[in-house]
């Protein structure tokens, strides 16, 4: 990253954040379902999505009040607050989880197979950060507080039993029987520590994130090596599902941690062991970067085997979308790969000055401004072939998405702020 480098924000403020004022939904909430060229196909509403944009929304209003972001902010405060409200009002099914989807009204719609409408953990966990996002914006005796800092925990404490006893459900990325996987300790993670920013003394949001960071350092992560996916078989060690690596993935969890533990100990309630330290924390994103980097067309892969190159190993017997997925999308360029890997790469790099770090991140902020942004100004073409062309597919949810370029963009921004003035 170049020092005092001022081109994320200006990106984000007059490229990225214009084409989303187009999507805004009156009253609330954002309409996400567009092709990769930005034609709207659909007016359903993922809850996943809007979690995520209400969250996002808080975030832009934080930064415009700190003067690092010429944005309005109370406009960002209440759109803000309008889509928890859509969240607390429509998407909550009552028992800890959420709709998938809703109408552009706000009607709960079926998703599963078997008509059920709760079908993700993500969404339950992505409507809880959001919740937690615009807990920050309410006034101090808004009555709103109290609901829904109690929807919050209860999506959180719902999601972590869930995921601990393996009945999570988690589409788009279905979990195979006899695997647990890193996304769901890793969401866990950074919603309960999000839930800390805005209630402090919230003993559940403590208690999950703990349990989460537990969970992590034992079963997920090594001193330079973690599972994607963990099989509860050592024999199964030698699976496709196994063996691959989502790269990406795997450093966007690495700033995830060491933004725990600074919130936590700052708090003076984390225990050093609770968390990895910078420094182990860089290591693993040195090896992500090594086996995840495409060595030919620049940038970094989707998905890997874990000694590197194309994903390898056992099939399962039984047809399994998310094998399917590995092998058919492996080489693809998103956007999401490379916003997190940059930022993480970054920070990193900021915080131990690691040359392996700080040369992969400028070799990632290269690759990502030369190839995603729309050539038309219109934001970014999100999904690219290996070679770098627009690739007209869906990878995940049927959207393009308004959380991740945003939300990396401004923590860069944010990092090369604090640089500039020392803070």
């Amino acid at each position: 990253m170049r020092e005092t480098d001022t081109r994320w924000g200006e990106h984000l403020v007059a490229t990225v954040l214009p084409w989303w004022e187009r999507a805004v939904r009156p009253g609330g909430g954002v309409f996400t379902c567009y092709s990769n060229d930005g034609e709207r196909v659909s007016d359903e509403l993922y809850t996943w999505s809007q979690g995520r944009w209400a969250w996002l929304a808080a975030e832009l209003a934080d930064e415009a009040v700190a003067g690092r972001i010429p944005v309005d902010a109370e406009l960002w405060r209440r759109r803000s607050i309008e889509t928890a409200d859509l969240l607390s009002r429509h998407a909550l099914l009552g028992d800890g989880t959420t709709a998938f989807r809703l109408t552009a009204e706000g009607v709960p719609l079926p998703s599963g197979a078997a008509g059920e409408r709760a079908t993700s953990v993500f969404a339950d966990l992505f409507a809880a950060l959001g919740l937690a996002g615009a807990l920050r914006m309410l006034d101090d005796g808004d009555d709103r507080r109290e609901a829904w800092l109690s929807h919050a925990e209860q999506l959180l404490e719902t999601a972590r039993r869930s995921i601990a006893n393996g009945t999570a459900a988690s589409e788009p990325y279905p979990v195979p029987h006899g695997y647990s996987d890193l996304a769901g300790p890793m969401t866990l993670v950074h919603t309960a520590a999000e839930l800390l920013r805005a209630a402090p003394r919230s003993e559940t949001a403590l208690a999950v994130r703990d349990h989460a960071l537990s969970v992590l350092t034992t079963d997920f992560l090594g001193a330079d090596e973690w599972w994607e996916f963990r099989p509860a078989d050592p024999r199964d060690a030698h699976t496709l599902l196994a063996r691959h690596r989502t790269p990406g993935h795997l450093l966007e969890l690495t700033w995830m941690l060491l933004h725990a533990r600074d919130q936590g100990l700052a708090r003076g309630d984390l225990d050093a062991a609770h968390a990895p330290g910078a420094e182990q924390l860089a290591a693993l994103a040195r090896r992500a970067v090594e086996i995840g980097e495409d060595t030919e067309h620049g940038g970094m892969l989707r998905y890997v085997d874990g000694g590197g190159g194309p994903p390898t190993g056992i099939r399962s017997d039984r047809p399994e979308r998310y094998e399917d997925l590995v092998t058919r999308t492996w080489d693809t360029k998103l956007w999401w790969v490379h916003v997190e890997s940059l930022y993480a790469t970054a920070l990193l790099a900021d915080r131990t000055d690691d040359p392996l770090l700080a040369q992969a991140a400028a070799r990632l902020d290269d690759y990502t401004f030369r190839i995603f942004p729309d050539p038309a100004g219109a934001e970014w073409l999100q999904i690219r072939d290996r070679a770098g062309e627009p690739l007209g597919e869906v990878v995940a949810l049927p959207v393009k998405d308004p959380f991740h370029i945003a939300r990396s963009l401004l923590l860069l921004h944010r990092l090369a702020s604090k640089n500039h003035t020392g803070e």
